[in-house]
């Protein structure tokens, strides 16, 4: 069973943005995590997210309708750079109906995964 550690909420211009943080030591655990999240935000617009397992190694991220590479990956690259592993970081957001665009989305999902691995 999936252990969620944290959750944070941040809004960018009306686009909601929450964090979670789960303990994660196989993939079962972060499709657990990803079921019950889908589950809680049936209306969300996106759920995001990336992981790092440590025994076997592997690590995803998966950008979940975003513009390729604008979510997964810099959620995975906080992850990395703060050595963290047998997490998953999710971060779903609630489209506020204003564009954030490319360089924003990746922004705002790289600052949620910081907040969250505070």
């Amino acid at each position: 069973m999936t252990n969620c550690l944290k959750t944070i909420e941040i809004v960018e211009k009306k686009s909601k943005f929450i964090g979670y943080l789960f303990e994660c030591k196989n993939t079962d655990d972060v499709s657990q995590a990803l079921e019950g999240l889908r589950k809680e935000h049936k209306k969300a617009t996106h759920i995001c997210y990336a992981y790092s397992l440590s025994n076997p190694f592997l690590e995803k991220a998966v950008d979940d309708g975003e513009p390729g590479g604008t979510a997964g990956r810099p959620i995975l690259s906080v992850i990395q750079k703060k050595g963290v592993t047998n997490a998953c970081v999710f971060v779903v957001r609630y489209f506020g109906g204003i564009k954030l665009g490319a360089g924003g989305l990746v922004r705002m999902y790289t600052k949620t995964t910081s907040e969250v691995l505070k």
